[in-house]
């Protein structure tokens, strides 16, 4: 409870809980300065973007972000306005008429400025060297040195606690902003990062064992109609098969309807975000698909931005046959349908023979024509233009996976983002990932990772790793996330060798699921949402805004304790209607029908979701990395 301005702990239901809510934020500032406040260039532009209503909502007008002026960014996402709080309209006139040298107009509130990343590091360096009043807290969402050590395929995790660090980074040419993200991370009254991977991490790089730790989270859109975003799922699936139809037009001798679409995308990291190990695992999961002669056929695609120079024109001129096709057949078929209608009107059969004429034969004979092709579907959309050293085509070109007739596996290089504007596969993300089966993220180094993230709030399941915070924080609040969907492939205890037969497995098992089972994952995978909701991550950030406080202003704001009490977070519950297997990790994905009837029988909808629900209980245990908690170090590098 809030007593004039002490913060206290109190329970609710057994769970230790901060009463946050009663914050005085009447009398409180809150900024947030980032480089990517109204400028995309990563996930933290996700993570303010996500986060401005819910916290928007608590501070109201007493909440703003800073950021980097781009005339663009200034047309398309901020509405110009004048400040509506007295306190900054002063301060903003006094910067405009003395050329950014403001005097002190707090007018008495208490500010609180929350920096993220180094770019923003230097107000915070600024503000402690000249002692203005303000509660500080940095926040990193990763570090600038492991960042660089992982891309060059170092022994990161298994070394964290024996690099040169002032070594590393000079080598680097990054020694100046390393210097920069350390002095902010020890001015901060109050250090955070997004997860306990990357804590570990900064405790190393950084030398500062983060204060608290903030999940990341999402808006979650629940929809009225329970199972929506099954819907949504296949009248998206429908445009990717549309796509899938002229990428691989004269070779489309599979059945889209025993299809899988598979997917990774995010930054052209070729082994941070694990499209190495990811390749791999394709190549053995097609030789397992034809092995065991399969009718399951895997479309993959790799959204991951590259240099080109334009489309490639074999993928255009594949669209352009799977419409002209569209048309010719439409067209026939109002020719058909016209005779058939006029042949019912007089009371007759009409002759099946006759319906067709001679030009509708040779029409039709024309079409099947334009579908003859001398050389196999591309593998890539766009013309690159490092095509022989691309990390991605190389690997294709190593493991043989070339869109053949006896390939299961098929592969797309997409390397631009999507958009809905596109001549080629005119679909936004957001659209794209709900038509899609199966996120794969097997990343090295992901100090979060927004992408299973979104799939998981979509009803997708995904792969994420034990070296991503998103796979780290599931794996604390579910008790089998593989029946929920989430398949956390081990990188961080196993060799590489071994962390690819595991992929493998987890792809291998969802292949074989029934589209029965895929629709119950699919719902189990929703019922997650829950926990990357901003509404409850968000206390993260409010316990670390009580926390600077106190350091800052002791004397008016004071926490007892200091720390929260650590609890073990929640768990939502292995569902009941996954049958008993001796590895939990791959018990919802069935090896045979007798396991797959034995699943249906036990199913109900109804009543694992209320489960769910009551096991969802708010809020779960602030994240600080706890203590006594040692970490091992002697991970195989993958």
């Amino acid at each position: 409870m809030l007593r004039g301005r002490s913060l206290s702990v109190t329970s609710v239901s057994g769970l230790p809980r901060w009463e946050v809510e009663e914050l005085p934020v009447e009398d409180l500032l809150l900024f947030e300065v980032a480089w990517e406040v109204a400028n995309k260039v990563g996930g933290i532009y996700t993570v303010i973007q996500t986060k401005a209503k819910t916290t928007a909502d608590e501070w109201g007008e007493n909440y703003f972000l800073i950021g980097p002026y781009f005339e663009n960014n200034m047309k398309t996402q901020v509405e110009q306005c004048e400040p509506v709080n007295e306190t900054v309209r002063r301060a903003v006139d006094t910067m405009n008429n003395h050329g950014c040298q403001v005097t002190d107009h707090a007018d008495g509130k208490h500010v609180i400025a929350q920096f993220h990343e180094w770019q923003a590091g230097i107000g915070l360096i600024l503000s402690r060297a000249r002692k203005l009043p303000i509660a500080t807290i940095f926040t990193t969402h990763a570090t600038l040195l492991g960042r660089y050590l992982c891309a060059a395929n170092i022994d990161f995790y298994n070394h964290l606690d024996k690099f040169d660090i002032d070594k590393e980074a000079g080598e680097r040419q990054i020694y100046h902003r390393y210097c920069m993200e350390r002095a902010s991370v020890h001015c901060a009254h109050v250090f955070t990062t997004v997860s306990e991977i990357t804590a570990i991490e900064a405790e190393h790089m950084l030398k500062r064992k983060p204060d608290v730790i903030t999940p990341n989270g999402l808006n979650v859109k629940k929809f009225s109609a329970v199972h929506e975003f099954q819907n949504l799922h296949a009248m998206y699936k429908a445009r990717i098969q549309d796509f899938v139809r002229g990428h691989f037009y004269g070779h489309l001798d599979f059945d889209l309807e025993k299809t899988l679409f598979l997917f990774i995308a995010g930054r052209y990291e070729f082994s941070n975000k694990g499209a190495d190990i990811f390749l791999e695992s394709l190549s053995r999961l097609n030789f397992l698909l034809r092995m065991h002669k399969s009718d399951v056929t895997v479309v993959v695609f790799f959204i991951m931005p590259a240099k080109t120079n334009n489309f490639n024109v074999e993928t255009l001129k594949g669209q352009a046959v799977r419409k002209q096709l569209w048309d010719t057949a439409h067209s026939v078929k109002e020719k058909f349908g016209k005779k058939l209608y006029d042949a019912l009107l007089k009371g007759e059969i009409p002759d099946m023979n006759n319906i067709l004429d001679r030009d509708d034969l040779t029409i039709m004979k024309r079409a099947i024509f334009s579908t003859q092709r001398h050389s196999l579907p591309p593998v890539t959309t766009h013309n690159m233009i490092d095509d022989a050293t691309d990390p991605i085509l190389s690997t294709i070109r190593r493991i043989g996976l070339f869109n053949s007739r006896t390939d299961r596996v098929k592969v797309i290089l997409h390397p631009e983002f999507l958009s809905s504007t596109s001549p080629l596969l005119p679909m936004d993300y957001e659209e794209f990932v709900r038509g899609c089966h199966l996120g794969v993220f097997p990343s090295y180094y992901e100090p979060w990772g927004y992408t299973p993230a979104e799939c998981t709030v979509m009803g997708i399941p995904s792969v994420t790793t034990n070296l991503s915070g998103f796979g780290c924080f599931m794996q604390e609040h579910v008790a089998d996330p593989t029946a929920y969907g989430i398949y956390i492939v081990d990188r961080r205890f196993c060799s590489p060798d071994d962390s690819c037969n595991q992929l493998t497995k987890f792809l291998y098992g969802f292949c074989k699921q029934s589209r029965r089972q895929r629709i119950i994952q699919r719902n189990r995978t929703e019922r997650l949402s829950d926990l990357l909701d901003w509404r409850y991550l968000v206390r993260y950030y409010q316990h670390a805004r009580h926390l600077t406080l106190s350091r800052a202003f002791p004397d008016k704001f004071h926490m007892e304790p200091t720390a929260p009490p650590t609890t073990e977070g929640f768990k939502y519950p292995r569902p009941p209607s996954v049958p008993p297997s001796p590895s939990g990790s791959q018990a919802s994905s069935p090896q045979s029908s007798d396991v797959e009837d034995d699943e249906d029988e036990r199913y109900n909808e109804e009543e694992e979701a209320e489960r769910d629900r009551l096991n969802f209980k708010s809020p779960f245990s602030l994240g600080q990395v706890p203590h006594g908690k040692k970490k091992l170090h002697g991970e195989y590098k993958n």
